[in-house]
């Protein structure tokens, strides 16, 4: 009877320690997936303050998924949303200022989609403009890229 307690006794440890471990790794798992969606944004507030708007755009998913939605505008697919991208803020002179991102959360959904919420604001000669962004972003096997991009800007 004591043998079987004793033995029952270290199954239940190992199930216990097993547990821990695998949370463990998962948690450490979503650690590097945050990083990594953080890096996409790191990567594309450089090329952005570099006047790399090419750079830039590398951190969105290049396909008809894409989805960015400003205003009351919605721009479906990558291209679409790179010309809005050179209209805004290329074309005719405009300044891209100096980008940068502000109050991140990233929320790793599974090991394949994230969301992140933050705020973004432009530093430019003649305004200031700012406001708050939501994105979903999603693992391929080119990296982690940006599929649905909704951002508002303050009034």
């Amino acid at each position: 009877m004591r043998t079987r307690l004793f033995v029952l006794s270290l199954l239940v440890i190992g199930v216990g320690m097993l547990m821990i471990v695998r949370r463990s790794m998962e948690h450490q798992t979503l650690g590097i997936h945050e990083a990594s969606v953080r890096q996409v944004l790191d990567v594309q507030v450089e090329a952005w303050n570099r006047g790399d708007l090419d750079a830039f755009m590398e951190g969105y998913r290049h396909g008809d998924e894409l989805r960015f939605y400003s205003g009351d505008k919605i721009q479906v697919g990558w291209q679409a949303t790179m010309d809005r991208y050179r209209q805004r803020y290329q074309a005719d002179g405009a300044e891209m200022g100096q980008l940068a991102f502000d109050d991140l959360t990233i929320d790793v959904l599974s090991n394949n989609a994230a969301i992140v919420r933050g705020r973004w604001h432009l530093t430019r000669k003649e305004d200031a403009p700012h406001g708050l962004f939501t994105l979903l972003v999603k693992r391929f096997p080119e990296g982690w890229r940006i599929v649905h991009d909704h951002t508002s800007a303050a009034s």
